[in-house]
Formats: C-alpha cells, structure tokens, sequence
C-alpha cells in the first residue's frame, strides 16, 4: 500500500524530512515550495517524487502533509487549510518551532473534522535551503509532537509511525508546556548570545583591542549570535510572553549577582560558581546515541597541534581517507613553536567519534571531546 506524504516548503527541514520518509518503502513524497527553484532542485536530486503547483494542489490527495514552512506562514497555510479539499483520514503537521500560536491557527482546521497534531523536531544545521537537506538529520534529536486536546491515539500513532524512520527521538508534550521549556533552553539564550555580542560592540570603539580578545572563548560561547536574524525575529515575537517571563527571571538573578557582588563575600561567590558548575556538569552529554537538546549545536574536536606547515592538511587527509565529513575547522590560538588548538566542527557525534578514532590511530596528537 502507498503512502502519500506532502511536503510543503522545501528547505532544510522539508528536504531533509523528504530524504528521511523515503527510506520507508511504499511512501511517495509530493513537494511544493513557493520558490520553484528549490522545488525543481528537490525533484531532480530525487529527494520529491512530484512537484505540486499550490500548496493546495499538493494537499489534495495526501495521507499526510507536513508544513515545512515558518511558524508565521504555516499559520497562515493552516487558516486556508480549513477550506481545502483534503482526504478525511489525512493527518495534518508541521514543524514550528513555537507551538501554542500553531494549535490556535489549526482551530478552524480541527473543527472541519481534520486531524492536527503539531511537530517540532529538534534539529537544524550550520547551512540552510534544499542544497543542504541530509537523511539523517533527525537522527538521535528529539522529535516533538503536541496533540490537541481530544486527539485520537491511533492517530497519534499513524504520525508515529511514519516519523520513526527519522530515528528521531519522538516525544509528546503540551503545546504550552513545549514553548516554556523552549523559552529556557533554546530562545533565551539567542537573547543573551546575542546581547553579550552588542555589549562588546558597544565597548571597541573604546577599547579595539576586545575584538582581539573575543577570538577564542567568547566567540565560542556566543556561536548561537550567529544564526538567522529573520528566524530569530519571529521566534522572538512569537513566543514573547514567554521570553518577557524568562527576562523576568533574568533580571531577578542578576540582581541577586548584584548583591553578592556588593557583599564581597569570597564564600559565597564560590559556592555560586560551584552549584552553577554542579548543575551544568550533571546535564545530560550528548553522545553518539544519545538525544540532541533543544538547541542546534556543532559537535567538536579539540585537537592539539603543533604550529609547522602542511598540519592542517594532514588531518583533512586522515578524515577524508576515512571518508568523514567536516563542517568547519578553525585554529584557536596558534605562536611559533607552541602547540595550537585545531578545533573541528561535525554534524553529529557519530562523526566526529569516527574522526577521534581514525586520528588517534594515525597521529600522537592529544585530543578532547568538550
């Protein structure tokens, strides 16, 4: 029996959803995409089956449709939706990474009789677009999926099933409950990432030299700054009241930062590092089979390298020996005659795993996984 999977919006999460769902046999993958390059892109590298010339037309005889699109758009999609003709088992998702304004754009959909249930997978890359969509880009990150009230199991179940071939690690919440947790470990430190960056933009004119000093750790602790803008805009603005409750938090404990600052109590301002540093310590690793947080992040290779000609190409040689592939490779500090930090970025810990076995079997050189 075929399976009709519809995939509107075809970027990284659709393309990549697209190239997951194919490995299941009998499902065929109709996709449409507003910019018809993306669209004919993703036909000819095989990774749709058809392309739909609406999104309507692409809904119309699909057993699931999936809005690969922006949480403003996919709410938009889903208003119309509720006028479309669509098959009654059909199951509606998407993939927004804010769930409460979606369920509350799915209403009119869910009172024609058509099944929604919202999705959020937990997983993302340093590129963006269908050139840059990847099977196994779901693998061992969490899938999110949020149900409205009255949803049927067994259709919980259907959605199930045909996400479990993403190797995703799926998971049911509260739509609410999904956007307060998101606010705490994913959008609010975007805010401070990206507010730690303009205070040290607001302070070289003055000092030049900080720009120097912000090459190594401060870069590294702020890389989530670097995402998109226009993304970021709209997941701001869509989960506010939550992120206005997490500021509210924010303000409390630096307040209290405050006072243990102007108390100078050297007892106190250790045990704050050490509970801080005990808590973070115990958060989960994330290893080759374990699940990827809420947040999109590199896994990096810490290696220790001497500072002579030709070093770099020959790691590169060692992995692509071994054919594995890097998504980013930067030197951290590097002075003649002392040994640097060649630190390089994969897309998952299976990677690079796979590249600190092949260069510890072929090189001395001292290696961390942080």
């Amino acid at each position: 029996m075929t399976t009709h999977v519809s995939i509107i919006g075809l970027g990284l999460i659709g393309g990549s959803l697209a190239l997951a769902l194919k490995r299941s046999q009998g499902v065929t993958i109709t996709g449409f995409d507003r910019t018809y390059k993306s669209a004919d892109e993703a036909y000819r590298r095989g990774i749709i089956d058809a392309v739909a010339p609406s999104a309507r037309a692409a809904a119309k005889d699909a057993d699931f449709v999936i809005l690969a699109v922006p949480v403003s758009a996919a709410a938009a999609l889903l208003q119309e939706a509720a006028s479309w003709e669509l098959k009654d088992t059909v199951i509606v998702t998407d993939t927004g990474s804010t769930k409460l304004p979606i369920m509350e754009a799915a209403d009119g959909l869910l009172a024609s009789g058509t099944t929604f249930i919202g999705g959020h997978p937990m997983a993302g890359s340093h590129k963006s677009g269908i050139s840059a969509a990847i099977g196994h880009l779901f693998e061992n990150a969490y899938y999110i999926l949020t149900p409205p009230p009255g949803c049927a199991e067994e259709d919980l179940k259907r959605l199930q099933d045909l996400l479990a071939v993403t190797m995703g690690k799926l998971a049911v919440l509260d739509a609410g409950e999904h956007d307060k947790m998101t606010a705490v470990v994913s959008h609010f430190p975007h805010i401070i990432a990206s507010s730690l960056v303009n205070l040290l933009a607001d302070q070289e004119d003055s000092r030049p030299f900080i720009r120097r000093l912000a090459a190594g750790g401060f870069r590294d602790l702020t890389r989530i700054a670097s995402a998109d803008p226009v993304m970021w805009r709209d997941i701001t603005l869509q989960n506010r009241t939550e992120l206005a409750a997490q500021l509210d938090r924010w303000a409390d404990e630096m307040a209290q930062v405050g006072r243990m600052l102007a108390h100078s109590d050297p007892q106190e301002v250790e045990a704050y590092f050490t509970e801080a540093k005990r808590y973070r310590d115990e958060l989960p690793a994330v290893s080759e089979n374990a699940a990827q947080g809420a947040l999109y992040m590199q896994f990096d290779l810490h290696i220790d390298v001497p500072d002579h000609p030709g070093v770099i190409s020959e790691i590169t040689h060692i992995l692509a020996s071994h054919e594995i592939s890097l998504t980013n490779i930067r030197i951290v500090e590097t002075r003649t005659d002392v040994y640097g930090i060649l630190v390089i970025s994969f897309r998952s810990a299976r990677e690079r795993n796979q590249a600190y076995d092949a260069l510890g079997s072929e090189t001395d050189y001292s290696m961390q996984i942080l």
